[in-house]
């Protein structure tokens, strides 16, 4: 027996038409052939892999996620925690192909193959294979114990019954419902030695990725879940929704509503970065036309006018350049006071000058994302 979907409730119901609506403006906005786009889904990603793992404890900075994403080395990364954020980012472009496989099927293998993709890094956590025994949740700060697993015995049942119903169970429930749900029963089943939060928040995205409307990267709510204050609420809601055990009886309302009001935030939050993305964009070519500069360089100075390191290398990779084409287009951004150099040979690496930072500003402005359940909202 899983966890059961809830009945919704008619703020349940808004906050899901109010989703489908900007669900919808997001999918046109980022079907456009738009220079800033590329950029953006680079950092959204390494936002959800930065998000994702920083639940766990690994830490890792945002211009370092980027790096992971655009298949570059890391800067400040540990080799230890390198190891988990690569992990994360290949099970995440898996899943990222897995959304327009038409061979596509729900089956043990393909958790256990998302799994092993994150953990091969950690042979003595059984990657890719189910726990051979009990499972327990500590509490870090009081090593307290909030939740207990059930019986391994019971694992492959139980995840079977997962992968049926992500098959054809409850096939009229909204899309971030079923995602929703399938993230919940996974990280209560608890089937692996380690690695468990981060494969349901994967398989949320998973979810969401299968229904082709919108690509993962703008619709997962990773980086909302790793942010601050937010990670402890969703600790509190799996504790208030799942008790200390297995307990798929109870209900699960409290948890549905934590997720829609998430994705209502995150989806607030893409949309404001798409908007200041494209005036920043608009800013910066008119700007690059003016001093004579190739058209190309707009997105290496729109990825250092968003806070991004621009290494010469992804630069390069980008714009389709050769070396010395990428070296010169650097130089040149730098003598004109665009950008700032920074470190030398392979470490080199340029960000925003303070004259950047200065004419980016006004389109940068954020705006307040609020609570689609607050009553004042």
């Amino acid at each position: 027996m899983l966890y059961s979907t809830p009945r919704l409730t008619g703020e349940d119901e808004r906050v899901l038409a109010e989703l489908d609506a900007m669900r919808e403006a997001l999918r046109y906005q980022v079907a456009q052939p738009h220079g800033w786009i590329r950029n953006l889904r680079r950092s959204l990603i390494a936002h959800a892999i930065q998000g994702s793992n920083s639940i766990e404890g690994y830490q890792v900075g945002l211009d370092d996620a980027v790096a992971a994403v655009a298949g570059d080395d890391p800067m400040e990364t540990s080799p230890g925690t390198w190891d988990v954020i690569t992990g994360y980012r290949d099970a995440l472009t898996y899943v990222q192909q897995l959304g327009r496989s038409r061979e596509f099927d729900w089956q043990h293998m393909l958790l256990n193959a998302l799994h092993f993709m994150m953990m091969r890094h950690e042979l003595t956590k059984w990657p890719g294979r189910y726990r051979p025994g009990d499972i327990y949740v500590d509490e870090a700060q009081t090593g307290r114990r909030v939740y207990t697993g059930p019986d391994a015995d019971e694992v492959p049942t139980l995840v079977a019954e997962l992968i049926d119903w992500l098959a054809d169970g409850n096939a009229d429930s909204p899309l971030l419902v079923r995602a929703s749900m399938a993230h919940l029963n996974l990280v209560k089943i608890h089937p692996w030695r380690d690695g468990n939060g981060r494969m349901s928040r994967c398989l949320h995205t998973l979810v969401l990725a299968r229904d082709g409307v919108l690509a993962p990267e703008f619709s997962s709510i990773e980086e909302w879940l790793g942010a601050g204050r937010n990670t402890y609420a969703y600790y509190d809601v799996l504790a208030e929704v799942g008790g200390q055990s297995w307990q798929p009886t109870n209900d699960a309302g409290p948890w549905i509503r934590f997720c829609l009001s998430a994705h209502h935030q995150q989806a607030q939050l893409v949309r404001q970065r798409l908007d200041q993305a494209a005036r920043l964009w608009e800013l910066l070519d008119e700007r690059v036309r003016q001093r004579g500069l190739p058209e190309r360089v707009v997105g290496a100075l729109h990825l250092a006018a968003t806070g991004g390191r621009v290494r010469r290398t992804v630069y390069q990779r980008d714009e389709a350049l050769t070396d010395d084409q990428a070296t010169r287009d650097l130089r040149a951004l730098t003598k004109a006071g665009f950008l700032e150099q920074h470190g030398q040979t392979r470490g080199r690496y340029y960000v925003a000058s303070a004259t950047l930072r200065e004419l980016a500003a006004p389109a940068r402005r954020p705006r307040e994302i609020s609570d689609p359940y607050a009553a004042d909202r």
